[in-house]
């Protein structure tokens, strides 16, 4: 129950800020309005910041990431029993943040009638549809993402002790530097939780989920994060 309170607490506040940036700058009469890339970026690291910082407080392990869980599983550097939990945890405290951003900002959704710029609060979606490029750059993104965040580590896999700064830095320059081709989804959970709160919620003006792409930000991050444990330990830091 540990495992499963971590996460979905880490994972709704990693939501809570980060969608909310996304909310502050594309809706409609908000302080943040036109704020730009550079907001949502910041913003998104420091949401990183703080939900591993409050993961970690509550004895977490602060994968906050699917992706993480089931590539650290896969190669045995996590515990069967903690896979479940884990994911349970963020899927849930994803799809719960988003409703926390909606309700938030729920005026301000009323005052949008931006189909692609609504959406963009949940989920990601390219700025060129071409699914293979999609793929490979949320692959590469999140191969840099998990590496980084391993080496950082020093520690066998154990995303958990990772001190919260650099991994916070890591995804600032990730949506910074790769973010510009799809959004930088780089976790399934931060995608698909958000996306079918999206389809769900009673918002006024939206348009549709997109679910045709939404398999990507899923399958990218995965096989990207797969890749990184495996180079992590060939590398034998």
């Amino acid at each position: 129950m540990s495992a499963f309170i971590s996460e979905f607490i880490g994972v709704a506040i990693l939501i809570i800020l980060g969608d909310g940036v996304v909310a502050n700058v594309v809706l409609n009469k908000t302080k943040g309005h036109n704020g730009g890339w550079i907001v949502i970026t910041f913003g998104w690291a420091m949401a990183v910041f703080i939900a591993v910082n409050v993961s970690l407080a509550l004895g977490g392990k602060a994968h906050l990431n699917p992706a993480a869980t089931i590539a650290l599983a896969a190669f045995g550097k996590l515990e069967s029993a903690y896979v479940l939990p884990f994911l349970l945890g963020q899927f849930l405290g994803a799809f719960t943040g988003a409703i926390v951003v909606w309700f938030s900002y729920k005026i301000h959704f009323d005052e949008t009638d931006d189909k692609d710029g609504i959406l963009a609060v949940f989920c990601t979606a390219p700025a060129i549809r071409k699914p293979i490029y999609n793929l490979v750059t949320e692959i590469i993104a999140t191969y840099i993402l998990i590496l980084g965040a391993l080496l950082f580590s020093k520690n066998d896999g154990n995303i958990g002790a990772l001190a919260a700064l650099p991994v916070a830095l890591l995804v600032l320059g990730i949506g910074l530097s790769l973010g510009g081709p799809t959004g930088y989804a780089i976790n399934p959970a931060r995608d698909l939780g958000p996306r079918i709160a999206h389809y769900l919620l009673p918002i006024k003006n939206k348009g549709g989920s997109d679910w045709k792409y939404s398999w990507i930000p899923i399958a990218g991050p995965i096989v990207g994060a797969i890749l990184a444990v495996w180079c992590f330990r060939l590398l034998g830091v």
